[in-house]
């Protein structure tokens, strides 16, 4: 994933912290267990300095913690099996680690 930034959003950035939380959410887009954490960096790094009460980043570090949850944890589809059916395999890797 490119570490570009929008250059609007960047100036707005630079421009007495006029970060929004459409901005924050513009970065939240879809994302998916694999651009987590990169996700979460560049959310941090948007509302770095702003004050704790900002709406920005309220919304913010809402959406870090749960990037945070979806990088490590990833996430889980579907419902358990019938009863009797083998189960699919783990999203965590653990069925990967049997060789």
């Amino acid at each position: 994933m490119s570490q570009a930034e929008d250059p609007a959003r960047v100036a707005r950035k630079q421009s007495a912290h006029q970060v929004t939380v459409e901005d924050v959410r513009q970065l939240m887009g879809a994302s998916t267990p694999h651009f987590a954490l990169q996700l979460r960096e560049r959310i941090a790094n948007l509302i770095a300095g702003l004050p704790a009460d900002h709406p920005a980043r309220v919304e913010g570090e809402r959406e870090i913690a749960r990037l945070e949850r979806l990088g490590f944890t990833g996430e889980v589809r579907g419902q358990p099996g019938e009863q009797g059916e083998r189960p699919l395999p783990s999203l965590d890797g653990s069925a990967f680690e049997r060789g």
